[in-house]
């Protein structure tokens, strides 16, 4: 019964793509024909008696950071209506398929340009697919989005983190404490942002007093490394 089920399939996929699909006639025995040769691999290796034996999924070694998906979604929602390609692109994203969350973005974007949330999440999958790296696509990706919306707290915070990643963190400060200045006192982002911007003051204030040291002079925190003003 149950090769009857499976050739009856087998004739069904060929017919949906012979009549349906429109394929050529040319392409109608290779076709049959690689059916066919599927069909006796698994007479030959399958076992469909055999008890399945489930396994643990293996993971990606590059997931995404969970938080910052959360953060994202948390900055965006408010400024676009691409929130089911976003879903999507989240999904692959935590299976750190960030190549694959970027050709589902740029998709999205196709049919809506105007979008800030789906450049912003653009710029991260482009980002996460240089393993951090910030690239000249992923730049216009964040600054294509606050060119949209302005007020979009998405790229100037995604920007600096990326910035800071990669080692630049007097520009990654200078783009977060503006953040942080026009932020709304309720923002749910402000409290998270305030923390990472503390401890680039720190990171900044270890840098200056390092070269400080190595020039034989004392160290000092520069202008662009003040506390933050909370």
């Amino acid at each position: 019964m149950t090769w009857v089920l499976i050739l009856l399939i087998a004739v069904a996929v060929w017919g949906i793509m012979a009549f349906v699909l429109k394929l050529p006639r040319t392409g109608w025995e290779i076709t049959g024909a690689a059916l066919l040769f599927g069909i006796s691999g698994y007479a030959l290796q399958g076992h469909p008696s055999q008890p399945g034996a489930p396994q643990a999924p293996v993971e990606n070694a590059k997931l995404a950071d969970q938080t910052l998906i959360k953060q994202r979604q948390e900055m965006g929602s408010a400024f676009g209506q691409g929130q089911s390609w976003l879903i999507l692109a989240d999904a692959l994203t935590r299976q750190g398929q960030y190549g694959a969350a970027a050709d589902v973005l740029r998709s999205a974007i196709a049919k809506s340009p105007k979008d800030a949330d789906l450049w912003v999440a653009l710029g991260n999958a482009l980002v996460g697919h240089t393993d951090g790296v910030i690239t000249p696509a992923a730049q216009f990706a964040f600054q294509k989005a606050a060119n949209i919306a302005p007020d979009h707290p998405g790229p100037p915070f995604f920007m600096g983190l990326a910035l800071a990643q990669t080692g630049r963190l007097a520009e990654a400060r200078t783009l977060w404490a503006d953040l942080l200045a026009r932020s709304p006192a309720d923002a749910p982002y402000r409290a998270d942002l305030q923390e990472r911007l503390a401890r680039l003051d720190s990171m900044l204030a270890e840098q200056a007093q390092m070269q400080g040291a190595i020039g034989g002079a004392p160290g000092g925190m520069p202008p662009a490394a003040k506390p933050t003003q909370q």
